[in-house]
Parts: C-alpha cells; structure tokens; sequence
C-alpha cells in the first residue's frame, strides 16, 4: 500500500529562494488579482513587486486574504512613474518583458532567455492591458497564446503561467 498522502501546510519546509524576476504591476485595480500576483510571487521565487497607477496597495483586506497574507514576505514597493522605474531596472540590465498580445508580440513558449537573466515583467490593466507608453519602453512583448474563443485570461492567472515559464524553462 502506497503512502501517499496530502501534506498539511505545516509539512512544507518552505525556503527564501529568489530569482531575479520582478513584477510591475500598472493599473491593476481589482485587489484579488493584486492579491494573487503576491501568492504567485511568494510560490514563484519572485524577488520583488511594484506596484504603480490605480493598483491598490497593502494593506487591503482583499489583497491580504486572497494573498493569503504572502504580501508580508515578498518585497514591494509602489512608484508613481513606472518609466522612470523601468528606465532605472534598465540601467540595472533588468531586461523588460510586457505579457501583452500585440502585432509583435512573441508567443511565451517561443521566448529564449538566457539562463539568470534580470528580467522585470510588465501587467497591466484588466480591461485595457499594458499601456502603449509601458509597450514601448519594453525589450520584449510576450504573449501566452488561447485556445479557446477568448483572446485573453485572467491577468493573475497569466502571470503565474509567466513567471513559471521564466522560472523552471530558461
């Protein structure tokens, strides 16, 4: 007989692993989404969010329960100007990566990045998507292709497919 079982939460022997893998989160207004990006960066490795435009900061009780409080343990900071954020990352050798379907936007299972590249990833709103001020500030325009009928998913949802990608496929 086979002995396995479900882990508690207490069974998981979690670590402070980074990667050099940060987060703009622009005009993201839905705090669940916020919330979730803070989940995913905790699980992901993520070393750092910022949070910039109409997103809503912590503490939000929205952001807190759906981040199941991960908003504590992963590194944030807000920023009025995201260009000048993203010029600074730039300086940094962060390269930047808006997830965006455009008319040059790469599918994400196409994209080759080096191994430990710096890489700083652009979401943007839920209605409107990235900015065409952020697009073209961008070194790289990645989408996650659909299957279905939609055109686009939930931007939670595709930051974890994306943050993924960069984490376990480079």
């Amino acid at each position: 007989m086979s002995d396995n079982r479900q882990l508690e939460h207490h069974d998981h022997l979690g670590g402070n692993n980074k990667h050099p893998i940060r987060i703009l989160v622009h005009d993201i207004t839905v705090p669940m989404n916020v919330g979730s990006i803070f989940r995913i960066s905790d699980a992901l490795g993520v070393e750092k969010i910022y949070l910039s435009g109409n997103t809503p900061i912590p503490p939000n009780n929205k952001i807190r329960k759906t981040s199941r409080s991960t908003e504590k343990y992963v590194d944030y900071k807000t920023f009025v100007n995201p260009v000048e954020l993203i010029e600074e990352l730039k300086e940094d050798n962060y390269t930047i990566v808006a997830l965006e379907i455009t008319s040059d936007s790469i599918p994400i299972q196409e994209l080759k990045l080096e191994k430990d590249t710096k890489i700083c990833l652009i979401l943007g709103s839920e209605n409107s998507g990235v900015s065409e001020d952020l697009l073209s500030l961008a070194d790289i325009t990645t989408h996650i292709p659909m299957l279905g009928r939609n055109s686009s998913m939930n931007v939670a949802t595709a930051c974890g497919i994306a943050v993924y990608s960069f984490t376990f496929n480079q």
